[in-house]
Protein backbone atom coordinates (compact mmCIF):
# COMPACT_ATOMS: atom_id res chain seq x y z
CA UNK A 1 0.00 0.00 0.00
CA UNK A 2 3.07 2.51 0.89
CA UNK A 3 4.26 1.64 -2.63
CA UNK A 4 1.14 2.59 -3.90
CA UNK A 5 0.74 5.78 -2.62
CA UNK A 6 4.47 6.63 -3.87
CA UNK A 7 3.77 5.54 -7.09
CA UNK A 8 0.38 7.19 -7.35
CA UNK A 9 2.32 11.00 -5.98
CA UNK A 10 5.13 10.17 -8.65
CA UNK A 11 1.86 9.62 -11.66
CA UNK A 12 0.52 12.88 -10.47
CA UNK A 13 3.56 15.31 -10.15
CA UNK A 14 4.35 14.29 -13.74
CA UNK A 15 1.35 14.59 -15.07
CA UNK A 16 1.12 17.84 -13.58
CA UNK A 17 4.77 18.74 -15.55
CA UNK A 18 3.22 17.51 -18.47
CA UNK A 19 0.14 19.81 -18.19
CA UNK A 20 2.21 22.51 -17.30
CA UNK A 21 4.32 22.50 -20.65
CA UNK A 22 1.39 21.59 -22.47
CA UNK A 23 -0.04 25.43 -20.85
CA UNK A 24 3.04 27.15 -21.99
CA UNK A 25 3.10 25.80 -25.13
CA UNK A 26 -0.17 26.77 -25.56
CA UNK A 27 0.15 30.25 -24.04
CA UNK A 28 2.98 30.64 -26.94
CA UNK A 29 0.56 29.78 -29.66
CA UNK A 30 -1.83 32.03 -28.43
CA UNK A 31 0.73 34.97 -28.38
CA UNK A 32 2.08 33.94 -31.40
CA UNK A 33 -1.63 34.22 -33.55
CA UNK A 34 -1.73 37.65 -31.50
CA UNK A 35 1.69 38.92 -32.67
CA UNK A 36 0.93 39.03 -36.34
CA UNK A 37 -0.33 42.12 -37.95
CA UNK A 38 -3.89 42.44 -38.45
CA UNK A 39 -3.79 42.70 -42.23
CA UNK A 40 -2.20 38.71 -41.99
CA UNK A 41 -4.81 38.06 -39.13
CA UNK A 42 -7.80 38.72 -40.89
CA UNK A 43 -6.55 36.64 -44.44
CA UNK A 44 -6.16 33.57 -42.09
CA UNK A 45 -9.27 34.79 -40.06
CA UNK A 46 -11.44 34.56 -43.56
CA UNK A 47 -9.34 31.13 -44.82
CA UNK A 48 -11.22 30.07 -41.26
CA UNK A 49 -14.28 31.44 -42.41
CA UNK A 50 -14.06 29.74 -46.06
CA UNK A 51 -13.21 26.24 -44.32
CA UNK A 52 -16.32 26.67 -41.86
CA UNK A 53 -18.82 27.28 -45.09
CA UNK A 54 -17.04 24.41 -47.03
CA UNK A 55 -18.49 22.15 -44.29
CA UNK A 56 -21.81 24.20 -43.02
CA UNK A 57 -23.24 25.71 -46.11
CA UNK A 58 -24.31 23.62 -49.09
CA UNK A 59 -23.74 24.27 -52.43
CA UNK A 60 -20.92 27.01 -51.05
CA UNK A 61 -18.80 25.81 -54.20
CA UNK A 62 -20.98 26.33 -56.72
CA UNK A 63 -20.71 29.94 -56.10
CA UNK A 64 -18.47 32.32 -57.50
CA UNK A 65 -15.16 33.45 -55.71
CA UNK A 66 -16.20 36.68 -54.84
CA UNK A 67 -19.96 35.32 -53.22
CA UNK A 68 -17.42 33.19 -51.01
CA UNK A 69 -15.35 35.59 -50.30
CA UNK A 70 -18.09 37.89 -48.94
CA UNK A 71 -20.08 35.08 -46.86
CA UNK A 72 -16.72 34.22 -45.68
CA UNK A 73 -16.21 37.53 -45.12
CA UNK A 74 -19.87 38.00 -43.14
CA UNK A 75 -18.81 35.18 -40.74
CA UNK A 76 -15.48 36.85 -39.88
CA UNK A 77 -16.80 38.14 -36.52
CA UNK A 78 -18.29 35.30 -35.33
CA UNK A 79 -15.54 32.58 -36.10
CA UNK A 80 -12.81 35.05 -34.37
CA UNK A 81 -14.82 35.31 -31.03
CA UNK A 82 -15.74 31.18 -31.46
CA UNK A 83 -11.70 31.12 -31.89
CA UNK A 84 -11.28 33.19 -28.97
CA UNK A 85 -13.28 31.49 -26.69
CA UNK A 86 -11.90 28.52 -27.71
CA UNK A 87 -8.24 29.22 -27.30
CA UNK A 88 -8.95 30.04 -23.57
CA UNK A 89 -10.75 27.01 -23.15
CA UNK A 90 -8.39 24.57 -23.87
CA UNK A 91 -6.05 27.01 -22.11
CA UNK A 92 -7.95 26.73 -18.39
CA UNK A 93 -8.60 23.12 -19.15
CA UNK A 94 -4.72 22.79 -19.22
CA UNK A 95 -4.06 25.06 -16.54
CA UNK A 96 -6.56 22.79 -14.83
CA UNK A 97 -4.46 20.03 -15.33
CA UNK A 98 -1.40 21.38 -13.91
CA UNK A 99 -3.02 23.08 -10.57
CA UNK A 100 -5.27 19.67 -10.02
CA UNK A 101 -3.30 17.15 -7.32
CA UNK A 102 -5.70 14.35 -8.04
CA UNK A 103 -9.42 15.36 -7.53
CA UNK A 104 -10.25 18.45 -9.33
CA UNK A 105 -12.43 20.99 -6.96
CA UNK A 106 -13.73 24.15 -7.06
CA UNK A 107 -10.61 25.72 -6.03
CA UNK A 108 -8.36 24.33 -8.70
CA UNK A 109 -11.41 25.28 -11.53
CA UNK A 110 -11.02 28.96 -10.13
CA UNK A 111 -7.46 29.14 -10.24
CA UNK A 112 -7.59 27.76 -13.45
CA UNK A 113 -10.20 29.98 -15.33
CA UNK A 114 -8.26 33.37 -13.30
CA UNK A 115 -4.59 32.26 -14.78
CA UNK A 116 -6.28 31.94 -18.15
CA UNK A 117 -7.93 35.38 -17.54
CA UNK A 118 -5.19 36.86 -16.43
CA UNK A 119 -2.92 35.85 -19.91
CA UNK A 120 -5.85 37.27 -21.68
CA UNK A 121 -5.91 40.47 -20.18
CA UNK A 122 -1.79 40.45 -20.91
CA UNK A 123 -2.43 38.84 -24.37
CA UNK A 124 -4.89 42.15 -24.96
CA UNK A 125 -2.17 44.66 -23.76
CA UNK A 126 0.09 42.90 -26.11
CA UNK A 127 -2.07 43.65 -29.06
CA UNK A 128 -2.24 47.09 -28.62
CA UNK A 129 1.67 47.25 -29.49
CA UNK A 130 0.72 45.20 -32.83
CA UNK A 131 0.30 47.09 -35.86
CA UNK A 132 -3.41 46.97 -37.06
CA UNK A 133 -4.82 45.41 -33.63
CA UNK A 134 -6.23 46.17 -30.84
CA UNK A 135 -6.60 44.86 -27.20
CA UNK A 136 -10.19 45.23 -26.09
CA UNK A 137 -12.08 44.47 -23.03
CA UNK A 138 -14.67 42.60 -25.11
CA UNK A 139 -12.57 39.90 -26.21
CA UNK A 140 -11.09 39.20 -22.57
CA UNK A 141 -14.85 38.85 -21.90
CA UNK A 142 -15.17 36.15 -24.37
CA UNK A 143 -11.80 34.55 -23.74
CA UNK A 144 -12.78 34.14 -19.67
CA UNK A 145 -16.26 33.10 -20.82
CA UNK A 146 -14.27 30.14 -23.07
CA UNK A 147 -12.25 29.64 -20.30
CA UNK A 148 -15.28 29.07 -17.71
CA UNK A 149 -16.70 26.73 -20.14
CA UNK A 150 -13.38 24.59 -20.73
CA UNK A 151 -12.80 24.39 -17.41
CA UNK A 152 -16.46 23.25 -16.33
CA UNK A 153 -16.77 21.20 -18.82
CA UNK A 154 -13.04 19.29 -17.83
CA UNK A 155 -15.10 19.49 -13.94
CA UNK A 156 -17.98 17.86 -15.27
CA UNK A 157 -16.31 14.61 -16.86
CA UNK A 158 -14.14 14.43 -14.28
CA UNK A 159 -16.94 14.57 -11.59
CA UNK A 160 -18.77 12.04 -13.84
CA UNK A 161 -15.81 9.49 -14.12
CA UNK A 162 -15.02 9.46 -10.26
CA UNK A 163 -18.50 9.07 -9.50
CA UNK A 164 -18.99 6.33 -12.08
CA UNK A 165 -15.74 4.49 -9.99
CA UNK A 166 -17.86 4.83 -6.75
Amino acid sequence: MFLVRILMKKVNSVRRIVFTILAVTWMVVIFSFSARPGDESEEQSIKAGMMVCHVFVPGFDDLSEQQQIHMAQAIDHPVRKTAHATEYAMLAGLVLGAVTVSIIRWKNVLVSVCIAVLYASTDELHQLFVPGRSGQVKDVLIDGCGAVIGALIIWGISYLIHKKKK
